[in-house]
């Protein structure tokens, strides 16, 4: 089986030994028609170098070289070892060749193979002049330069396959980071769509829940005013009519992903003020407002947080609190923002269990603009809850 797919920069990079391998076999060719061998063997030998190449061409170079496949690799090594020592048993020169088919098996085959592979190579030709002539003739002066070819061939098909296992490792530690990033963004991704999902229900919470809410208890009052009182069942109808307009806006907004529209072409101190009204019309609470320092220049971040922190407290005395009267205070100041909702109602327990997204949705808005909330509170001691912003 193949080790690695065939890549265009396997490709690129083949070119320069395509060269080596041309020039190579061109510079054999001539030494060889040069010999003083007969011109049979002669023929003989250029024919089985030209076999050489052309098998190279048309199959070692894409199966056996780029694609890695052992088995294509074995079969080119094996056909080109028989046609070489065919080209050496007709000219001896032809040995000149291994300048070439070394690096081609080293390239071609595993080193525990290739290395006695080339060996094979540099030994038996002298064998071979012994068969065919009856001696080794010239072989035994260059005995010397055939072990030092042999060696450098050795060492140098080591470093090359050292350098091949090492992009090898190179390549699969790059596959395994691109998996790893692609988790990382999935992860991400399925991070941002949680956070997205909380975000929203914390919208969802601050505007149109509690809409609705000041919608039905509007309503529940002008039914029971219905027989009796009917300046106050229209006046009910009014603020509900108001509240449904508003929320619609808010629902939209929402849909087209903007900030509040409690915000649109108004400041936080506008919006702010327009709630602590609403609130004293819905409920009949004595709501007193209070503003200090500059509020321009404000992040739209935090405005929005502290505009959902005061619709959620003033949702909460609606509700909960059964107080009589109520202090918004706002507070801006270099270093930051700070609001508190003040009611003198039945008070609870802040560090008791409770349900509902509330507070905890608040916390969660303020932390995304490194904001804290606290509650202070008792049991009949009214409820002040603070949230500190810093700009």
């Amino acid at each position: 089986m193949g080790r690695r797919p065939e890549v265009d920069e396997s490709r690129r990079n083949y070119w320069n030994w395509d060269l080596y391998f041309a020039v190579g076999f061109v510079f054999v060719t001539v030494v060889v028609l040069l010999s003083p061998a007969s011109l049979p063997d002669r023929v003989a030998s250029v024919v089985a170098m030209a076999a050489i190449a052309l098998f190279y061409a048309v199959y070692g170079r894409r199966h056996a070289i780029l694609r890695e496949d052992r088995r294509h690799a074995a079969v080119f090594a094996a056909t080109a070892t028989v046609l070489f020592l065919t080209a050496v048993w007709f000219v001896g020169n032809s040995t000149f060749l291994l300048f070439v088919m070394c690096p081609l098996i080293f390239m071609a085959l595993p080193l525990p193979v290739a290395a006695p592979l080339v060996v094979l190579l540099n030994v038996v030709p002298p064998a071979l002049s012994w068969a065919r002539h009856g001696s080794m003739h010239g072989w035994l002066d260059q005995l010397p330069t055939s072990f030092l070819g042999l060696s450098l061939s050795l060492l140098i098909g080591t470093y090359v396959h050292r350098v091949v296992a090492q992009s090898h490792e190179r390549a699969a530690l790059i596959t395994e980071l691109e998996a790893s990033r692609a988790r990382v963004a999935a992860l991400s991704h399925e991070a941002g769509v949680a956070q997205e999902r909380t975000r929203l229900a914390g919208e969802i919470h601050d505007t149109l829940a509690q809409g609705f809410t000041s919608i039905v208890t509007l309503v529940q009052a002008a039914e029971s005013e219905v027989d009796r009182d009917s300046a106050k069942v229209r006046h009910a109808l009014d603020l509900a009519a108001r509240t449904a307009r508003e929320n619609l806006a808010e629902a939209r907004a929402l849909v087209a992903a903007l900030r509040p529209s409690a915000l649109d072409g108004a400041t936080l101190t506008e919006a702010v003020q327009r709630l602590v009204d609403r609130l004293g019309a819905e409920a009949g609470i004595e709501v007193a407002f209070h503003t200090e320092g500059d509020a321009s220049g404000l992040p739209t971040g935090v405005e929005v947080v502290l505009l959902r922190a005061a619709q959620e407290a003033m949702a909460n005395v609606r509700r909960h609190s059964g107080a009589a009267s109520v202090t918004v205070d706002i507070r801006h100041t270099p270093s930051g923002v700070t609001l508190a909702v003040t009611d003198d109602g039945v008070g609870f327990d802040p560090a008791a269990p409770a349900d509902g997204y509330g507070l905890r949705g608040m916390r969660a808005r303020a932390e995304q603009v490194a904001g804290t909330v606290s509650v202070h509170s008792a049991p009949g001691a009214g409820t002040t809850l603070t949230v500190e912003v810093p700009t």
